[in-house]
């Protein structure tokens, strides 16, 4: 392993972190005052200087940045990401919103529970989860009984920042990396294979670095129009309709109310967020090539068709399931489209509790939350393109039992999809269901006291990077009631599901951190014996010439 690659790319991510907590630091000191602003970031902002300085500094070799190879870019993007969640929780812990040093009685346990939990909240945000443990047993801004909407009374600089988090880790600190970075770092390509792993990386443009602009250009624009409709359209304050447009488009789902978007009570506001959560879970190349105006390519997308079939068949079932309920129509639409899309998506904005729904239901948005929308996408879960190229693989075995000699090319968008990703989908598949099953056996030791259904559906939604889930952890609750160790442990699976597993597995593997001069001894003994033979083949071609 070549250290001074990862000093100099987390190095850099430390830097980088530098300007949204500045801009928070602003917005802070602006809508709550100079002391809260001076406390909650002036700390993080000198951390992630000075050790990013002294990364970049201390750990960087002349000639680093034409050593990256895909081991190190792999690494260094797996670490970068706890390394920026832990830089983001302190504003939630030394801020107030949990219990941190600066609080007024609190306890130790007080402290390292809030710092925990400041973990979380940090991790949730970054990896786009969207769970939260802001609540009244949490947060000392909360009195209970006096105090109706706790997210509500936190710090609005804050609630800003925490916005902040999802809306970077939707496109990705790397993908940031690129666009700012690019010519610095070197090695553009190895990094995004890194953060978007699979077949899921399309240049749009002939540069990385085009391309990196090109796809934050439109979630910006993206972002900024939706913005502008919740505030306009949807009556929104500018403050709430700000926070909610960051944590559409990243499919995050953080809200700046108790109650997410059912406080609202508005079709309106309920319309233009589906829209978006829709526009988040499509491929983003899709949406570049219906902004040059390229519509056959657009409809012929397999991928896109089947996230177009699969969101409509399951709001038609889920919406068939409300109204034999006894739903309104109106109501029983807008409830199934959008906790169909929201879900499918790994938003999690909730307009109503679907824990009143029928169970059958419950069933399908267990398997939205494993699922996820499309590739290339800033949504969780498997995403459609590798299970149904999983079920493609699947479909060619079972053939090749009747017609053994028969030969069949897996194909997508009618291209041949190689050996190479196949076998990536088929161990991410396989990964997947190992880690899902493990996790939920050491989850279930560490919550004794809840059921089966809660702790299943907690280890997908975190898998999946969805954030509400079902049973004791379904949108009516918070994540709050869980003890430390499942707190951990869950925030861990957030980062496994937002890199999608090989990444962040690849540090677990021996050879990840191999020393350099132990990587490669045979390529070395190659090189001598090579030296040695064009010596004597020298001495050869002398005596010949004498």
């Amino acid at each position: 392993m070549r250290r001074d690659v990862l000093s100099l790319i987390v190095g850099w991510t430390m830097v980088a972190m530098l300007i949204p907590l500045s801009f928070s630091f602003v917005v802070t000191w602006w809508l709550d005052g100079i002391n809260t602003a001076s406390v909650a970031f002036l700390m993080p902002i000198a951390f992630s200087g000075l050790i990013g300085i002294a990364l970049l500094s201390i750990g960087v070799r002349s000639d680093t940045t034409d050593r990256l190879r895909d081991r190190e870019a792999f690494a260094a993007v797996a670490l970068a990401w706890p390394v920026a969640v832990l830089i983001g929780s302190l504003p939630f812990w030394l801020g107030g919103v949990f219990h941190g040093p600066f609080t007024d009685g609190s306890t130790m346990a007080d402290i390292g529970r809030g710092f925990v939990n400041s973990w979380f909240e940090s991790m949730s945000g970054f990896t786009t989860t969207g769970a939260t443990v802001i609540e009244h047993s949490m947060s000392p801004n909360c009195i209970p009984g006096s105090t109706p909407d706790c997210i509500n009374s936190q710090p609005r600089g804050i609630l800003i920042w925490r916005s902040l988090t999802q809306w970077l880790g939707g496109m990705g600190i790397i993908m940031l990396g690129l666009m700012l970075l690019s010519r610095v770092l070197g090695g553009g390509m190895a990094l995004a294979r890194a953060e978007l792993t699979g077949p899921s990386l399309s240049r749009l443009r002939p540069k990385l670095q085009e391309t990196a602009l090109a796809l934050w250009t439109i979630y910006i624009i993206l972002t900024a129009l939706e913005i502008l409709l919740l505030w306009s359209v949807g009556g929104l304050t500018v403050f709430d309709a700000f926070n909610h447009g960051l944590t559409t488009m990243p499919s995050g789902g953080f809200s700046t109310h108790d109650a997410s978007i059912a406080y609202y009570d508005s079709y309106v506001v309920e319309s233009i967020i589906i829209c978006f959560m829709f526009l988040a879970g499509v491929n983003f190349t899709l949406i570049w090539l219906a902004w040059e105006k390229q519509w056959d390519k657009v409809f012929k997308d397999q991928e896109g068709r089947s996230y177009v079939l699969v969101i409509t068949a399951t709001t038609v079932f889920v919406f068939a399931a409300l109204i034999s309920q006894g739903s309104q129509i109106d109501e029983g639409f807008f409830n199934s489209l959008f906790t169909v899309v929201s879900i499918g998506t790994s938003t999690g904005y909730t307009n109503s509790d679907y824990m009143m729904w029928p169970v059958v239901t419950h069933i399908f948005l267990f398997l939205l939350m494993i699922v996820g929308a499309c590739a290339g996408s800033t949504s969780g879960g498997l995403k459609l393109m590798r299970v149904k190229l999983g079920l493609k693989i699947a479909w060619r075995e079972i053939g090749r039992i009747a017609q053994p000699k028969r030969v069949v090319q897996i194909r997508m968008n009618n291209e041949v999809v190689d050996n190479d990703r196949l076998g990536l989908i088929v161990g991410m598949l396989f990964v997947w269901t190992g880690l899902f099953a493990l996790s939920c056996i050491v989850l279930a030791l560490t919550m004794p006291n809840s059921d089966f259904e809660s702790v299943v559906a907690v280890v997908a939604s975190s898998l999946g990077n969805t954030g509400p889930t079902l049973g004791d952890y379904g949108p009516s609750n918070t994540w709050a009631s869980m003890g430390t160790p499942s707190l951990l442990i869950t925030s861990i699976l957030m980062w496994f599901g937002r890199l999608e597993l090989m990444t962040a597995l690849l540090l677990l593997h021996p050879r990840t951190w191999a020393r350099e001069s132990r990587e490669a001894p045979d390529r070395a003994s190659v090189k001598l014996i090579r030296e040695l033979f064009e010596k004597m083949e020298d001495k050869s071609d002398d005596k010949k010439s004498e």
